[in-house]
C-alpha cells in the first residue's frame, strides 16, 4: 500500500470507530439505563455485562442491517468507493453523524444514531446528484429503500409507546406484587431491589443489549467494510471464506440464470461499460423493466462467468481483477433482486432459481470479518463506559413526572428487545434509543405518572430535526470533501 492509502485508511477507520464510540453514548447507554438507574447493577458491572452481550449480538449478526444501510448509498459511489468521491462520501457521512450524535448527547437528549446516519446518507446522495452532470436532482438516492427504512424508524417508537404501556397494564393485572411497581429507594446510587426484581431486570438488559448488538451495532460495520473494500480491494472485495463447493454452486446457477434472463430479452450485444452504466441507472431510479436492462444483466453475468469459470477459489483471481469481479457480482445480484420485485419473471420456478442465485452472490460480497465485529463491539462498550450517565438520568428521571419503577423499566425493555429482534429478521435498521424512550413514556402515560413536557418536547424536537439537519450536514461536508479530493488529484 502507498503511504497516502495507508493515511486514508487510518483516518477513515478512526472516524468509523469514533462513530461507534459515540453511538455507545446514546443507544448502548439506553440498554443499561434501567439496570443502572434501578441499582440492579453497579455502572461498571452493567457496562461490562451489556458489552459482552452486545459483542455476542454483533458476532451472531447476519450483516443484513449493515448492508441495508449500504443499499441506501448512491450506487456509483458504492461501486467506486476507492475513488476520491468515494472517500469524500465516507468522511462526510461519518463526520456529520458524529457531530449530531455528540451534540445531542451533551444536552442529555436521547437521539437516534440510525436517523443520524440515514439523514447523512440522503444528504450525500442529493449532493452527488446535484454535482453530477446530466443527473436529475434526487436520483442519487435509493428512495424505495429509504422509504422502507424510515417506515421502520417511524413505526418502531409508536410500537414501543403503545405496547410497553399495554404490557405494564397487563403486568399489573396478572402480577400483583407491589414491590415491582415502586421506584428505586434513593434514586440513582440508592438501595438495590429484591433479588427477583434484579434477576428480571438483568434478563431484560441482557436481551436489549444482545438485540442492540445484532441491529444497531451493525450500522457502522457496513461503512467500515466499504472503507476496507475501497482501500484494500485485493483482501476485502470478495469473501475469502467462500468454499470451493459454494463457488461450484454459483457457477451452476450462473449458467441457469443466464439462460432465463436471455429468454426474456431480445439479443443485443452490449459492451461492459455500457452495461455497468445501464444497471447503475436502473438501480438508482425507479426504472422500468426493459430489454436494455435484461441485456445489461446478461452481459455482466457472462463477464462474471469469464472470471469464475476456471477457478476453484477467489484467491485464484488476479488481484487487479478482484474489484471488477465484485462490481459485476454487486450489479447482477442487486439488479436481479429488483427485477424480481418488479415482476419481470412470472414463472415461479424461474423466480426461485433467481432468488437462490442472488443469495449465493450476496454471500460473496456482503460479509463482515470477525475482527471488525469485535472492534465495533469494543467501541460501543467503551463509549457506554464514558457517556452513560447523561442518558441514564434522562431515561430514569426526566421523561415522566415520577421516577421510573422496576416494572416500567422491565416492560419497556421487553418490548424494545422484541421489536429489535423482529426488525433483525426483516433486515431493517431501528433505533434502540427511540424504542426504549418511547416505551418508558408509554409506561408513564398508562401508569398515570404524567410526562415532563419540556423533556418530551426536547426529545421529539431532536427526533424531528435529526433528519433535516443531518441531510444538510451530509450534503455540505460531501461537497467540501469532493472539492478537496479533486484538488488533491482524486477522481
Amino acid at each position: 500500500m502507498e503511504p497516502l492509502s495507508i493515511l486514508f485508511l487510518g483516518l477513515a477507520l478512526a472516524l468509523a470507530f469514533s462513530f461507534e464510540f459515540i453511538n455507545g453514548f446514546h443507544d448502548t447507554a439506553n440498554a443499561v439505563a434501567t439496570v443502572i438507574y434501578t441499582n440492579t447493577l453497579r455502572p461498571n458491572y452493567a457496562v461490562v455485562w451489556s458489552g459482552l452481550w452486545n459483542l455476542t449480538g454483533v458476532l451472531l449478526s447476519s450483516g443484513a442491517v449493515a448492508y441495508g444501510i449500504v443499499a441506501l448509498l448512491p450506487v456509483e459511489l458504492v461501486l467506486h468507493v476507492g475513488s476520491g468521491a468515494g472517500f469524500a462520501m465516507v468522511f462526510a457521512l461519518l463526520t456529520a453523524a458524529i457531530i449530531w450524535n455528540f451534540g445531542t448527547w451533551y444536552l442529555g437528549i436521547p437521539a437516534s444514531s440510525s436517523h443520524t446516519l440515514i439523514g447523512s446518507i440522503v444528504g450525500v446522495g442529493l449532493m452527488n446528484a446535484f454535482l453530477s452532470p446530466g443527473h436529475v436532482f434526487g436520483d442519487g438516492v435509493n428512495w424505495g429503500k429509504v422509504q422502507d427504512t424510515l417506515s421502520a424508524l417511524v413505526l418502531s417508537p409508536l410500537v414501543g409507546f403503545v405496547v410497553a404501556g399495554l404490557l405494564l397494564l397487563a403486568m399489573k393485572l396478572l402480577i400483583r406484587l407491589p414491590q415491582l411497581y415502586t421506584a428505586p429507594e434513593g434514586g440513582l446510587g440508592g438501595k438495590p431491589p429484591p433479588w427477583w426484581i434484579r434477576a428480571l431486570l438483568i434478563f431484560t438488559c441482557t436481551g436489549v443489549s444482545f438485540a442492540h448488538g445484532s441491529n444497531d451495532g451493525q450500522k457502522g460495520m457496513g461503512l467500515i467494510m466499504l472503507i476496507l473494500i475501497g482501500v484494500v480491494p485485493t483482501a476485502f472485495a470478495l469473501n475469502p471464506s467462500t468454499s470451493a463447493a459454494d463457488l461450484a454452486k454459483i457457477k451452476t446457477s450462473n449458467v441457469a440464470v443466464q439462460t432465463i434472463v436471455q429468454s426474456h430479452a431480445k439479443p443485443d450485444p452490449m459492451d461492459s461499460k455500457t452495461a455497468e452504466q445501464d444497471l447503475s441507472d436502473f438501480l438508482k431510479n425507479s426504472g422500468k423493466v426493459s430489454d436494455t436492462v435484461l441485456n445489461a444483466v446478461a452481459t455482466k453475468n457472462a463477464e462474471m462467468a469469464h472470471y469464475i469459470a476456471p477457478i476453484s477459489n477467489f484467491g485464484s483471481i488476479p488481484e487487479k481483477d478482484r474489484a471488477d469481479v465484485r462490481t459485476d457480482i454487486y450489479l447482477v445480484s442487486a439488479s436481479l433482486a429488483k427485477l424480481v420485485k418488479k415482476h419481470a419473471f412470472s414463472d415461479s420456478a424461474e423466480v426461485a432459481q433467481i432468488n437462490g442465485y442472488s443469495k449465493q452472490l450476496d454471500k460473496t460480497t456482503k460479509f463482515i470479518p470477525n475482527w471488525v465485529k469485535v472492534a465495533v463491539a469494543l467501541c460501543l462498550g467503551l463509549g457506554t463506559m464514558i457517556g452513560w450517565k447523561r442518558i441514564v438520568v434522562t431515561v430514569g428521571e426526566r421523561i415522566g413526572k415520577s421516577h421510573l419503577t422496576y416494572g416500567q423499566g422491565g416492560a419497556a425493555e421487553l418490548v424494545t428487545m422484541a421489536t429489535i429482534q423482529s426488525a433483525d429478521v426483516l433486515g431493517l435498521p431501528v433505533s434502540t434509543t427511540h424504542i426504549l424512550s418511547s416505551g418508558i413514556a408509554g409506561t408513564m402515560f398508562t401508569n398515570g405518572s404524567g410526562l415532563q413536557r419540556k423533556t418530551v418536547q426536547n426529545i421529539v424536537l431532536a427526533w424531528v430535526l435529526t433528519l433535516p439537519v443531518c441531510v444538510f450536514l451530509g450534503a455540505g461536508l460531501f461537497g467540501a470533501g469532493l472539492l478537496l479530493a479533486l484538488r488533491m488529484g482524486g477522481h
